[in-house]
């Protein structure tokens, strides 16, 4: 029961590895906002583990800073914020993931307000509640791209480099206040996201060849990285950037 009382804020939480997290904070005591673009699958999410869904575009401020006021609302408090929310691959149908030559500038702006923009607005509005209350836990969830030369999508690339400077400067900022701040940075996840590719040649080969552990992680493994991080047994790790990844960046 590591988070009884406490109440958490899952972006992206109706499916993947977002929706593993909400129920790693549901089966250890925590109240959890189910907070997803889909609603549908927020309120399926949160009848599941007895949540609250809360429809929201992560790349509107106004709709993260009312997700963040209906947390407090409803529960009082916010105690821990998962910024997972993004597009990656999956998305390449709306948005041309491709070198920044080949990248359209309004899919660039895009990529960029739905992975970064968001993580922003979303800290911006949590910071001074988990002030206000004594302290909090953000953990934002980047990708391996963000802290290796990974080729063909130069603006998920760059959005996902920014959620990693940006991870580094909050945890300066609020550690006095409280706050800590920590950056989990995934690698090849069998999620929706990529399903499309799962039985690819192609994308079995890179697994293969580029993964030591020779395969794509679960989104179970990355939920309990955020979960750890957003526990009290993590309370003397903070600015961290941690990539679970299967060994992909280790050489």
């Amino acid at each position: 029961m590591r988070f009884k009382d406490k109440v958490a804020i899952v972006t992206g939480g109706a499916s993947g590895q977002g929706l593993e997290t909400c129920r790693g904070f549901a089966r250890d005591g925590g109240k959890v906002v189910v907070a997803d673009w889909n609603y549908e699958a927020a309120q399926k999410a949160a009848e599941e583990i007895g949540g609250l869904a809360v429809k929201v575009d992560v790349s509107r401020e106004e709709q993260v800073k009312a997700m963040v006021d209906t947390a407090v609302q409803n529960f009082g408090r916010l105690d821990v914020l998962v910024n997972n929310a993004g597009i990656g691959f999956s998305a390449s149908g709306r948005y041309k993931m491709a070198s920044v030559v080949e990248t359209p500038g309004d899919d660039w702006d895009a990529i960029m307000a739905i992975n970064l923009k968001s993580v922003g607005m979303a800290c911006k509005h949590a910071i001074p509640v988990m002030v206000g209350q004594g302290g909090g836990a953000i953990v934002n969830i980047a990708s391996i791209n963000g802290i290796a030369g990974l080729t063909g999508a130069d603006a998920y690339t760059a959005s996902k480099g920014g959620i990693v400077a940006l991870t580094r400067v909050l945890a300066l900022d609020w550690a006095r206040k409280g706050v800590r701040v920590n950056c989990v940075c995934p690698g090849v996840v069998a999620t929706p996201m990529i399903e499309g590719v799962l039985d690819d040649p192609g994308f079995l080969n890179m697994v293969e060849t580029r993964i030591p552990l020779g395969r794509p992680g679960r989104p179970e493994e990355i939920a309990a990285v955020s979960l750890f991080l957003a526990s009290d047994e993590a309370s003397f790790v903070h600015g961290a950037i941690i990539p679970v990844d299967g060994g992909q960046v280790a050489p």
